[in-house]
């Protein structure tokens, strides 16, 4: 019998909180169980094993994600909307690093999967902070890259502790969205 209040989505959440603490690549079925108070068979009434798992907390950061950067752009436009977009996305993988590990790694399933239309909402608050920008609709998708690219890549060098440099993170992290929002009206401009 399943222990009370033990369902897939608490496993998951217990899994999602202790990936952050530990790492996406250090998370075990018997860490969980550890973690949980149970052992490590009985999760698999409740999950199907490591990997569902992993899909599982990759949906719900994905999630979390998507709601995280649609409110921070919220009647935004423009250098606001991806200054704040940027915060949000940075903010995220710093206080989650787990879970944007996970959300990273996933692979969809289908079209069924929930990490499709999760993945679907961080896009789409992603193209409404470019469409500030009013770029060619060929354009958007390169711009979209570039971005995720950039932001990714900050973000997870910070938090893995890999600005060594004398020198402060948020100033760099300030000019470098300043570096992106000039470009991005530059490429804007050149089509006018």
């Amino acid at each position: 019998m399943p222990r009370a209040g033990l369902d897939p989505a608490a496993v998951t959440a217990a899994a999602a909180a202790l990936t952050d603490e530990i790492g996406f690549d250090r998370l075990s079925m018997g860490l969980i169980a550890e973690r949980l108070g149970v052992k490590t068979p009985s999760l698999y009434k409740h999950v199907d094993g490591l990997a569902d798992l992993s899909h599982r907390i990759a949906v719900l950061a994905m999630d979390e994600f998507a709601d995280t950067l649609r409110d921070a752009i919220q009647g935004l436009a423009g250098g606001d909307a991806l200054a704040a977009a940027a915060q949000a996305i940075r903010g995220f993988v710093l206080e989650h690093p787990g879970r944007y590990a996970a959300a990273n790694l996933a692979q969809r399933s289908g079209d069924d999967d929930p990490l499709v239309p999760a993945s679907g909402r961080v896009l789409a608050s992603l193209a409404a902070v470019l469409n500030g920008y009013h770029l060619e609709p060929g354009q958007q998708i390169h711009a979209m890259r570039m971005l995720r690219s950039v932001l990714h890549g900050f973000a997870t060098l910070e938090a893995g502790g890999g600005f060594q440099i004398d020198a402060d993170v948020e100033v760099s992290f300030r000019w470098m969205i300043d570096f992106v929002d000039r470009g991005l009206r530059a490429i804007a401009a050149e089509k006018g």
